[in-house]
C-alpha cells in the first residue's frame, strides 16, 4: 500500500521534477545516486523553509535594531531640545526679572523726581499767590494815595484862589508852601510804589514761566512712566499666561493653589508688599498701576513656589525609554470587559534609574499587590505620585525626598509583562493623566 502511494506521488511529481541521477566516479568504479521526484520536492521544501526562516529572522532583527536606534535618537533629540528650551526660558525669565527690577528702580527715581517737581511747583504757586496778594495791596495803596493826592491838589488850588482874592497873609502862604512840599513827598512815594509794582509784576511773570516749565517736565515724566508701566504690564501678562495654563491643564485650580501657597509659605522671596498703602487714602492712577504690577509679580513668585513643589517633571529624565501604555480605559487581556489603567508605562532597560518628580515624603516603600515593588510619595497641595514594578527600592517610609532624587530602579515585579515603570499622579486622591504634568512642564520650562 505504501509502495503504491509512493509510486503515485513520484509519478505525479515527475511532471515537474524529473528523476535525476548524481554520478560519482572514482579510479576503480563509477557509482550514482538516484534522486527521485519526492526526494527533490522534500529537499526544495526544506531549503525554501530555511531561506524563509533566515529572511524573517533577519528582518525582525533589523527592525528591532532600527526601532531601538530611532527611539534612542529621538529621545536624545527631545532631551536636547528640552534642555535648550529650558535654558532659553530660564534666561528669558532672568532677563524679565532684571528688567522688572531696573524698571522698578527707574520708577522709584521718577516718582522721587515727580515729588520734587510737585514740591517746587507748590512752592512756586505759593510765591505767585503771595506776589499777586502784594500787588493787590500795592495797587489799593496806590489808588488811595492818588485819591488823597488829587484831594490835596484840589484843596491847594482852593487855598491859592482864596489867597489871591484876599491878598493873602504870611501865615496862609506858609501853609500853602507846606501843602505843596507834602504833595511833592507823596508824589515821590507814589513813584517808588509804581516801581515796586512793576518789579512785582516781572517776578510774577517769571514765576508763571517757571510753573509752565515744571508742568511740561511733569507731563514728559508722566509719559515716560506710562511707557515703563506698559512694558512691565506686558512682561507680567506674557509670563503669567503659560503658568496659569500649565496648572489648569494639570487639573489644578490656580486660585486655590495660590491660597495654599500663601498659607504655608515661609522663607525669603515671598509675597511683595504694596508699593503704596491702600488704607485710608485715594491712590492715583500711577500708584494703582504700580500696585497691580507688584501683585502680578507676587502671583508669579507664588506660581514658582507651587511649581517647585508639584510633580512637573519626568520620572525618567535620562530619556532612555519609550511609552508602551497610556492613561485611560483599556481591554483586560486576562479577562472580559475593560479596566482602568490609572497611569503611564515607561519601558526601558532593567535597572534604569527612577527619579522623584517633586519634593515630598515617602508614605509607602515595599511590596503591593499588582504593583510589585512600589513607592508612593506624598507632596503638597493634595498631590501624590506612585512608582510601580521596581526591581529595587532605594528609599524608606517617612524619608523626605527632593525632585530628582533616585528612589528606585526599573524592573518587572508584580503584575507585569516586561521591564517597565508604572507611574501615577493623584490629585485629591483621584488619579489623573500624568502626561498633562509632563507635557505642561515641557511646554513651560
Amino acid at each position: 500500500m505504501l509502495t503504491r502511494l509512493a509510486y503515485r506521488i513520484n509519478a505525479t511529481l515527475d511532471r515537474y521534477l524529473p528523476e535525476q541521477r548524481l554520478f560519482l566516479k572514482s579510479d576503480t568504479a563509477t557509482r550514482f545516486i538516484r534522486l527521485r521526484p519526492a526526494t527533490q520536492a522534500i529537499a526544495l521544501a526544506g531549503g525554501g523553509l530555511l531561506v524563509a526562516w533566515t529572511f524573517i529572522a533577519t528582518s525582525i532583527l533589523l527592525m528591532d535594531s532600527i526601532s531601538a536606534g530611532s527611539d534612542r535618537d529621538q529621545s536624545l533629540r527631545q532631551q536636547a531640545l528640552f534642555e535648550e528650551r529650558l535654558t532659553t526660558l530660564s534666561n528669558d525669565r532672568d532677563r524679565r526679572a532684571e528688567e522688572a527690577v531696573n524698571a522698578q528702580d527707574r520708577f522709584n527715581l521718577a516718582l522721587a523726581e515727580v515729588s520734587d517737581m510737585q514740591a517746587r511747583l507748590l512752592a512756586s504757586e505759593d510765591r505767585r499767590k503771595e506776589l499777586e496778594t502784594g500787588i493787590d495791596v500795592i495797587q489799593n495803596t496806590l489808588r488811595r494815595t492818588i485819591k488823597e493826592r488829587d484831594e490835596a491838589r484840589a484843596a491847594a488850588d482852593k487855598a491859592r484862589t482864596a489867597l489871591a482874592s484876599a491878598g493873602g497873609t504870611h501865615t496862609e502862604a506858609g501853609r500853602a508852601r507846606d501843602a505843596l512840599a507834602t504833595l511833592d513827598i507823596m508824589a515821590g512815594a507814589l513813584g517808588n510804589t509804581a516801581k515796586e509794582r512793576d518789579e512785582m509784576a516781572r517776578v510774577a511773570e517769571a514765576a508763571r514761566d517757571e510753573t509752565a516749565a515744571i508742568t511740561r517736565s511733569k507731563e514728559e515724566l508722566e509719559l515716560r512712566n506710562d511707557a515703563i508701566f506698559a512694558r512691565l504690564e506686558e512682561a507680567v501678562t506674557v509670563s503669567m499666561g503659560p503658568l496659569d495654563k500649565m496648572f489648569r491643564a494639570a487639573g489644578m485650580s490656580p486660585d486655590d493653589l495660590l491660597k495654599q501657597v500663601k498659607r504655608g509659605y515661609s522663607g525669603q522671596g515671598g509675597p511683595l508688599m504694596p508699593f503704596v498703602s491702600t488704607k485710608g487714602t485715594t491712590l492715583s492712577p500711577d500708584e494703582q498701576r504700580a500696585n497691580a504690577i507688584l501683585q502680578g509679580l507676587d502671583r508669579m513668585n507664588l506660581y514658582r513656589l507651587a511649581a517647585v513643589k508639584s510633580p512637573f517633571a519626568n520620572p525618567i529624565p535620562s530619556g532612555n525609554y519609550r511609552f508602551t501604555s497610556g492613561f485611560g480605559y483599556r481591554r483586560d487581556p486576562k479577562g472580559a470587559g475593560t479596566r482602568m489603567h490609572a497611569g503611564l508605562d515607561f519601558a526601558g532597560s532593567y535597572g534604569t534609574a527612577i527619579r522623584a518628580t517633586a519634593d515630598g515624603v515617602v508614605v509607602h516603600a515595599g511590596w503591593s499587590n499588582g504593583y510589585g515593588r512600589m513607592v508612593k510619595i506624598r507632596h503638597d497641595f493634595g498631590l501624590e505620585t506612585l512608582y510601580g514594578h521596581m526591581s529595587q527600592i532605594r528609599v524608606s517610609v517617612g524619608q523626605r525626598v527632593s525632585r530628582g532624587d533616585r528612589i528606585g530602579d526599573m524592573g518587572n515585579s508584580g503584575r507585569s509583562t516586561g521591564t517597565h515603570l508604572h507611574y501615577e499622579v493623584h490629585v485629591g486622591g483621584r488619579p489623573v493623566n500624568p502626561m498633562t504634568f509632563i507635557k505642561a512642564a515641557s511646554d513651560v520650562f
